[in-house]
C-alpha cells in the first residue's frame, strides 16, 4: 500500500535530545586541563599595570604559553589571520614564531590585555571553562547524528544482528563490492565517488546500506541530502541484490519538507523515529 507522505510527516519529533547532548562537560574539562599549567602562568598579568612589557617578560620566559592565546578569544585554530591598517599579518600559536611584539600587539587589539588588566575576569583557568563550554554547544549537530545512529543501531542489534559478522559500522561502497562481489558502480559514479554507508547490514539475499541522520534545526544541507539520496534512490533501483535504506527525523525538516517528499516518493525504505518505535523494526524491514 502506497505511504502518505503527509500523514508520515506528522509523526516527526522535534528531538531526541539526551542529558548529555547539550555540553560534553567530560571533553571540556579535558580541554581545559590541557592548558592548565600556561593558563595559571597567564594568570599573574590578570590586573597588571604594564601588562603589555609583563606579558613578553612571561612570553620570553614561558613560550609555551603561545598555544593558549587562541582560546582567549573563543577560536580553536593555532593559526590566525588578523589585519587592519597596518596589514595583514599571519599568527602562530603553536610555537613562538613571529615577533614577541607582533603577540603583544595581538593581545591589544584583539581585547585580551583590557580582559586580564583590567579585572574583568579572576581566574582565567574559570573563563576558559566558559569559552570551552560555548563551543562545546557547537558539536550539537555532530551529537545529534551520533544519537540517530546509535538509536538505530540500538533495533539493528535487537533484531539479532552481530557488529562486524552481519552488520557493520561506516563502510566504504569499495569495501562493500571486494567483500561480497557485488557492483556498485551505478551510484559511485562508476568508482570516482568513494561513498559511506553509516551502517551496512547483509542478508542472504540482500545488502542493505543505510544511512541515518537527525536535523533540528534547518538549513541548504537537508535541501541537498535530500537529493542526493533521491539520486542514490534511483541509482539503485535496478542494482540486484542491494537495497538503500534512510532513517531520518527531527524538526529541521520543516522547510526542506518538499525536497524530502520527492524522496520519499522515490526511496521505498525511508523512514523516521515513529516507524522504528511501532514495529517497523529492522528484521520486519528487511
Amino acid at each position: 500500500m502506497k505511504r502518505d507522505f503527509e500523514k508520515w510527516f506528522r509523526t516527526f519529533t522535534d528531538t531526541i535530545a539526551s542529558y548529555d547532548y547539550y555540553v560534553d562537560f567530560k571533553k571540556v574539562y579535558s580541554n581545559v586541563d590541557d592548558l592548565k599549567i600556561e593558563l595559571n602562568i597567564l594568570n599573574s598579568l590578570i590586573g597588571s599595570k604594564n601588562i603589555k612589557k609583563d606579558f613578553e617578560s612571561i612570553l620570553n620566559k614561558y613560550p609555551e604559553i603561545v598555544k593558549c592565546i587562541p582560546i582567549l578569544i573563543a577560536v580553536r585554530e593555532k593559526e590566525i589571520t588578523a589585519m587592519d591598517e597596518k596589514g595583514k599579518v599571519l599568527y602562530n600559536f603553536r610555537n613562538v614564531v613571529n615577533d614577541i611584539n607582533q603577540y603583544s600587539y595581538f593581545m591589544e587589539k584583539t581585547g585580551v590585555f583590557d580582559l586580564l588588566s583590567n579585572h574583568i575576569i579572576n581566574n582565567l583557568y574559570d573563563y576558559v571553562t566558559g569559552v570551552e563550554t560555548g563551543l562545546d554547544s557547537n558539536g550539537r549537530k555532530n551529537r545529534g547524528g551520533h544519537l540517530m545512529e546509535n538509536l538505530v543501531e540500538s533495533y539493528i542489534v535487537k533484531a539479532g544482528f552481530i557488529k562486524d559478522n552481519n552488520y557493520f559500522k561506516e563502510m566504504y561502497i569499495s569495501d562493500v563490492q571486494s567483500r561480497w562481489g557485488i557492483d556498485l558502480s551505478a551510484i559511485s559514479n562508476q568508482g570516482k565517488t568513494e561513498k559511506r554507508f553509516d551502517f551496512v547490514i547483509k542478508t542472504k539475499s540482500t545488502i542493505y546500506g543505510i544511512e541515518t541522520n537527525f536535523y533540528s534545526s534547518g538549513g541548504s544541507k537537508l535541501n541537498e541530502t535530500a537529493r542526493s539520496y533521491k539520486q542514490i534512490a534511483e541509482e539503485s533501483k535496478n542494482i540486484k541484490g542491494f537495497k538503500f535504506v534512510w532513517f531520518t527525523d527531527g524538526e529541521g525538516w520543516i522547510g526542506a519538507r518538499n525536497n524530502l517528499a520527492e524522496t520519499f516518493e522515490v526511496l521505498e525504505h525511508l523512514y523516521n523515529i515513529n516507524d522504528l518505535n511501532n514495529n517497523v523494526i529492522i528484521k520486519e524491514l528487511i
